[in-house]
């Protein structure tokens, strides 16, 4: 009998795998494997419209939607791939600045739409390329009637992540870094009363349990839900204050990035980003890329391509450096 039929204890053939049986993509307990093309396993929350939501009719039937999902499922116009979307929690692929429970796992090959921030996410994770410019710097966000001591919250399991704001420029003093702070967390009573860790935090910050959050510089925006046809996962009413209840007293601190939202981000050593780059790559020069950016409202933020009008490029408020902001603080973001 050869080696190739030879049989086990059990009385099985016992067969070496081959380039058609073997896996394309890192194994998942309980989902079939890809044999001839990588069949890929991708994960979202739906509490960060336009990147990650749930979709309503007549767009979807309360499915998982979004910037992330519509260029993950295009993949397959440009290279041999499956892809398939499912709805997970944040904290599942990343808490407390180290891997989340469910990514460390393998419940799925990679999270989408995180942003590659420096200092502890490369440390545990691996991340493809971007998909959109470097669009998401960090802010900070205090209440209109400051006076303490410089104690910051952060919001636990987004970025920015705290070791980001000790590497970043004060643009209105010119310093290197800000420091003379310490971190603080929201209380119990605060973790029980809210789910969403940006409710938390800023929660924590309208309470005077801190004096500024760190926070993606566009985050009040995006949480704003006037005049967007959005379904929330966030309170609406603690956010509606940008501007008389709370303000940006520092943005455009790109510094905490290495790059803009990724597509995946996925345990070291996973291999997925080998798998899902050249797609990448060869995706955003289609016109479906900009289909989906026109789609989202993100032509300025995408990587443009030749089916971009020319001149489209503009920059938003939370892009500008402190020292670039005029005005009073009414807008929701202060000047020096």
């Amino acid at each position: 009998m050869t080696a190739l039929l030879a049989t086990t204890a059990l009385g099985f053939s016992s067969m070496p795998a081959t380039c058609e049986t073997a896996a394309k993509e890192p194994p998942i307990p309980g989902k079939m494997p890809g044999t001839t093309k990588p069949s890929i396993l991708l994960a979202q929350d739906v509490d960060w419209p336009p990147y990650a939501y749930l979709a309503m009719p007549p767009e979807g039937d309360y499915t998982v939607a979004g910037f992330g999902k519509d260029v993950a499922m295009g993949l397959s116009e440009v290279c041999d791939i499956e892809v398939e979307v499912t709805q997970a929690t944040w904290a599942g692929c990343w808490s407390d600045d180290k891997i989340g429970a469910d990514a460390k796992a393998g419940v799925y090959h990679g999270c989408m739409t995180y942003t590659h921030t420096i200092g502890s996410r490369p440390r545990w994770m691996e991340f493809s390329h971007s998909i959109l410019e470097n669009n998401k710097p960090a802010g900070l966000l205090t209440t209109l009637d400051e006076t303490g001591t410089p104690k910051v919250v952060d919001v636990n399991g987004w970025a920015p992540t705290q070791d980001g704001l000790a590497v970043t420029k004060n643009a209105c003093t010119g310093n290197t870094a800000f420091s003379g702070y310490e971190w603080v967390t929201p209380s119990e009573e605060t973790l029980a009363a809210y789910e969403n860790e940006n409710d938390r935090a800023l929660k924590t910050l309208l309470d005077g349990e801190a004096d500024a959050m760190f926070v993606y510089a566009d985050q009040a925006y995006t949480y704003s839900c006037a005049d967007k046809d959005v379904q929330p996962a966030w309170d609406c009413d603690l956010w509606s204050g940008l501007g008389t209840k709370f303000a940006y007293i520092h943005t455009g601190m790109f510094e905490t990035a290495f790059n803009g939202t990724t597509l995946t981000m996925s345990k070291r050593g996973s291999g997925l980003s080998k798998i899902v780059n050249p797609c990448i790559d060869k995706f955003i020069t289609t016109k479906s890329y900009y289909d989906i950016c026109v789609k989202h409202d993100f032509v300025d933020d995408c990587y443009a391509n030749e089916f971009f009008p020319e001149g489209s490029d503009s920059t938003d408020p939370w892009e500008l450096p402190t020292s670039e902001q005029t005005g009073d603080c009414s807008s929701g973001y202060c000047g020096c």
